[in-house]
């Protein structure tokens, strides 16, 4: 149910307020609030009654759905060409920050994924029932949504009066209005809360034509698991994606549907990712301790945390396990996030020998996670996301080593695969491989997610790095002209003017920060130290409070962090790790005192990557920090930034941010 109550503020006006209040009641899901939402309903509907006595034109809503934020905004007004978004605090006696971000967010969410509301003036409205009269000034941003405007419970007629001058001559259909698609973008914060709460995957994504629907996906695995159960088979999926397409919700959305299909599976989402491993737990964690409490419930933190880590587990816990024990495993579907950034034969023999004091280790990661799936007698499903070109740390094995180890020793296994990975180099480049795939597997049209979702304002962007980092400035230079319009990209020699502008941009609780590569070790003049690890929770979930958040633009996210993650908002800097000269890539790695060149080609391809992730973590626009450099400082100079940035300007285009 969109709204709780809906009617023509004519009717409203006529009708008893116990009436409404009765109608209210019934559509509201948690009962034990009723003495409480019931006094703050009643408080509404006297105060709204008495603003409109005199002028019942319009609509209005109670209790209008914001699904991607699982959350109700208490009142939506249609008058003429003008949509009130109207949040009560009953009681409050200041305009307290939360409450505005509040009203804020909620108007941005209807703007930016509410069809009706794309193009049409949103005005947020808080009212504090007692906080004293406030001196509003109509301001707008761009996009027709309206700054918050500040009202109490005997100015509120004023404060709407003052908005009247923003009138035009046109009328909003509320039916029509109100039944337009609405197309959530969520964050996989979002996505996993929401999942996790029972939500299904087509509530809380969007489905646009000519995106592969996430739906789509989940169909197709869940056939190929149900054939392996029935046929007793082993199989193996893997499901590709652009960057920000929705392999984790999909992995996640998988994971969460067997597990209500069929508990004996055990389906776990389990990713090497420990960055994405801890924000999600500490989200599911926090965000069912704050349901609990909602619902009259005590729920401690740590018995939350329990059920949060049985559905999201870290890559490497599994593993340990299968050292331990030579029994199969009690999950019988298994999820692996990021599985190209599994270990090669060297980096898990080095590490077991280091860490494990197993010295005759002798498989690679992907070869040891099929080897433990395969103790199951009867039938198992591994279901592999994978990124392409985001092999980005030492060791990482990447789609070939999977393919390797199930062509030499488990040739019993049937092979799924997305029809991409033998077209697109970035996935896979091994000849040989491409070959015994299409000799021995099957390929899946669903199994590839081909359209980023991670930003709502434009689904180019990954494409247009891809470009920029290959230098294909024609490509590069016609898609930016194209992204521009929708997707702001800047880049600056500044960093306060980045800092600046995304303070500047940013609204509500949108989430913005501070990123760089793990190599960029030379911009410390600067104050922006990769040196200094980030706790992951508290840099992604925290508020503008908080010095640990990434709100406070003081601790950096690498490529590490923030890989498999998002924010709203990014600056991304830019050091001389990876610089143009004569127009090549150089790639270098900071070490004592001094540059060193990268000759590895694998080395080299983890320092694009990284950069390939960075340039791809922000949904609504980003700024690029490239420093002046300084020739007086041997490990600063100019030519170390100077081509890049000329490059980013005058080749492809790219605004300077002044």
């Amino acid at each position: 149910m969109r709204a709780h109550y809906s009617d023509t503020i004519q009717n409203f006006l006529k009708e008893e307020t116990n009436s409404i209040l009765g109608k209210l009641i019934s559509a509201h899901s948690h009962r034990h609030l009723e003495i409480e939402q019931k006094n703050a309903w009643k408080i509404q509907i006297n105060i709204l009654k008495d603003v409109f006595r005199n002028n019942p034109e319009g609509h209005i809503f109670f209790e209008f759905a914001i699904p991607r934020m699982g959350k109700r905004v208490d009142n939506i007004i249609i008058l003429g060409d003008l949509i009130f978004v109207i949040e009560f605090k009953a009681g409050d006696s200041k305009y307290e920050k939360h409450a505005i971000d509040q009203v804020l967010d909620y108007s941005l969410d209807l703007k930016n994924f509410h069809q009706g509301s794309h193009n049409e003036k949103l005005i947020p409205i808080l009212v504090a029932t007692h906080a004293s009269s406030n001196e509003n000034f109509i301001e707008k941003y761009q996009d027709l949504l309206y700054k918050p405007i500040l009202a109490n419970k005997d100015n509120l007629y004023d404060v709407l009066s003052i908005c009247f001058t923003e009138k035009g001559t046109t009328e909003i259909n509320p039916k029509d209005w109100f039944e337009s698609t609405y197309k959530p973008t969520p964050t996989i914060i979002e996505a996993a809360q929401a999942l996790y709460k029972g939500h299904n995957v087509q509530e809380i994504s969007r489905s646009d034509s000519g995106a592969i629907n996430l739906s789509k996906t989940a169909n197709c695995i869940n056939r190929i698991i149900n054939e392996s159960k029935e046929k007793s088979h082993k199989s193996i999926c893997f499901m590709t994606g652009v960057p920000g397409a929705g392999k984790t919700l999909a992995g996640l959305n998988i994971a969460n549907e067997r597990m209500k299909i069929a508990e004996d599976e055990n389906a776990v989402f389990l990713s090497g990712n420990g960055p994405l491993v801890e924000v999600l737990r500490e989200a599911l964690t926090r965000d069912e301790v704050n349901n609990a409490k909602l619902q009259g419930n005590k729920l401690t933190k740590k018995e939350a945390a329990i059920k949060a880590n049985a559905f999201i587990q870290n890559i490497h816990h599994f593993r340990d396990e299968g050292l331990i024990s030579d029994k199969a495993p009690t999950e019988k579907v298994v999820v692996f996030d990021e599985a190209q950034r599994a270990w090669t034969l060297e980096q898990a023999s080095s590490f077991m020998a280091r860490k494990k004091g197993q010295a005759d280790f002798d498989r690679s990661e992907p070869h040891f996670l099929i080897e433990v799936m395969d103790r199951h007698q009867d039938w198992c499903c591994i279901i592999c996301l994978i990124g392409g070109g985001q092999e980005i740390n030492t060791g990482e094995a990447g789609l070939e080593e999977w393919i390797n180890s199930l062509k030499n020793n488990f040739s019993d296994w049937k092979v799924y695969y997305s029809n991409l990975i033998v077209s697109d180099n970035d996935y896979l480049d091994n000849s040989d491989s491409k070959h015994w795939l299409n000799e021995n597997a099957t390929s899946e049209e669903n199994l590839h997610l081909a359209v980023s979702v991670r930003s709502f304002r434009s689904e180019k962007l990954s494409g247009f790095i891809h470009q920029l980092l290959n230098k294909k400035i024609d490509v590069a230079k016609n898609i930016y002209q194209e992204l521009k319009e929708v997707y702001p990209i800047y880049v600056t020699r500044e960093y306060e003017v980045a800092k600046k502008w995304i303070l500047e941009n940013s609204r509500g609780s949108e989430r913005y920060g501070v990123l760089a590569s793990s190599n960029a070790k030379r911009l410390r003049p600067f104050g922006i130290d990769v040196k200094n690890s980030i706790s992951a929770s508290n840099w992604f979930l925290d508020g503008k409070d908080d010095v640990r958040s990434s709100y406070y633009m003081e601790d950096v996210a690498t490529e590490f962090e923030i890989q498999g993650l998002e924010l709203d908002w990014t600056i991304v800097c830019w050091d001389g790790d990876l610089h143009l000269k004569d127009n090549k890539w150089v790639y270098q790695s900071f070490k004592g005192t001094k540059w060193q060149k990268i000759q590895q080609a694998i080395k080299k391809r983890y320092l694009i990557n990284a950069y390939r992730v960075l340039l791809t973590r922000a949904r609504q626009g980003f700024v690029i920090f490239i420093p002046e450099g300084n020739d007086a400082d041997k490990t600063r100079p100019k030519k170390f930034y100077d081509e890049t940035y000329e490059f980013l300007v005058n080749k492809i285009g790219i605004k300077k941010l002044e």
